[in-house]
């Protein structure tokens, strides 16, 4: 039985500490996910000049995926990548932890796999650089439909709304999924998305989706208000259940049975990429292994906490994953 098929972008991501005059200098949008080319990112990396930079598998999905294998699910992910250094990196890494990675197509080594650099400024917020690379469009035969009838739930990335072929991907893949029976998991990704992909987050979101993640800036945002209550009630309208991150003040959970706000964590943060994702992956584990929603969010409460009070979107080794899941 396969618990959870992700369905995203394959992103390597090189994680590098600056100023936050670095982002003025560049015009870059803090704490917002930018799309750039291959000439650009030679570009940034030569302005980071001997920085210290640190590489690790990513693509928030994919985040999403790893953390719900190592929590206990059964996983799988589909996605595109190029027979390079960063493509061989992301499969090893997505391989070691259990995830299937039969939908993991590999493209020529003429193309290259998606990179993101990660900007973390001293209040250890993160702005991302992303090249998609290959991951650019993702077609429907990078998504096995057996799988998807297979799947107890679909979860998609919001970052797929960047491509029109990828967007038709989700929404296609959501629909068959659907009709076999599986619940589909959707998050907003990034106000980004928002702002400039809203036509494309519309069609994957289509008639609304089971589950919805997203963080308080980007429900605003979606809902063209500045009141987070007025955008939990848009939101309630397009998800059956609903999950808010607010940062060090928790979560806002919302189903059918009731709204729930749930406290957060008392840590000191390091670098705040990866928060979303590995909220999204502990929350979907411990739903999907039978957990209330408002425990499950309490769960993905401290596993994100956990993530933040180091460098990089995962916990280092599958231990730490084990080592918190026994805390619940």
């Amino acid at each position: 039985m396969l618990d959870l098929l992700g369905i995203g972008n394959a992103i390597v991501d090189t994680d590098v500490e600056i100023e936050e005059s670095f982002l003025q200098d560049e015009s870059l949008p803090k704490g917002q996910m930018t799309l750039i080319d291959s000439v650009r990112m030679a570009e940034l990396v030569g302005h980071l000049g001997r920085r210290t930079m640190r590489r690790c598998s990513g693509g928030s999905a994919a985040n999403t995926i790893y953390a719900a294998q190592a929590f206990g699910l059964n996983t799988s992910y589909a996605c595109q990548l190029a027979d390079d250094e960063n493509g061989h990196h992301f499969f090893r890494e997505m391989q070691d932890a259990g995830v299937v990675t039969s939908q993991i197509s590999a493209m020529s080594d003429e193309q290259r796999s998606g990179q993101c650099l990660v900007l973390i400024t001293p209040d250890a917020q993160r702005t991302m650089c992303t090249d998609l690379g290959v991951s650019k469009d993702v077609g429907q035969a990078v998504v096995n439909d057996s799988d998807l009838r297979a799947a107890r739930c679909v979860y998609i990335e919001g970052y797929l709304s960047a491509s029109e072929l990828s967007s038709q991907t989700a929404a296609r893949s959501a629909a068959l999924a659907r009709d076999s029976g599986a619940q589909i998991a959707l998050t907003l990704s990034d106000i980004s998305m928002i702002e400039f992909c809203r036509d494309g987050l519309t069609a994957m979101l289509g008639n609304g989706v089971d589950v919805l993640f997203c963080n308080a800036d980007e429900a605003t945002a979606w809902a063209k208000t500045d009141r987070l209550d007025v955008a939990i009630s848009e939101l309630k309208d397009i998800a059956k259940e609903l999950y808010v991150t607010l940062g060090s003040d928790g979560a806002e959970v919302c189903n059918l049975e009731g709204r729930w706000q749930v406290g957060g964590e008392s840590i000191i943060p390091v670098d705040t990429n990866g928060a979303g994702d590995m909220f999204a992956g502990a929350c979907l584990a411990a739903r999907l292994q039978g957990a209330e929603a408002a425990d499950a969010a309490r769960f993905a409460n401290r596993a994100a906490a956990r993530v933040i009070t180091q460098f990089g979107a995962r916990l280092p080794s599958l231990a730490d994953y084990q080592q918190l899941s026994a805390t619940t």
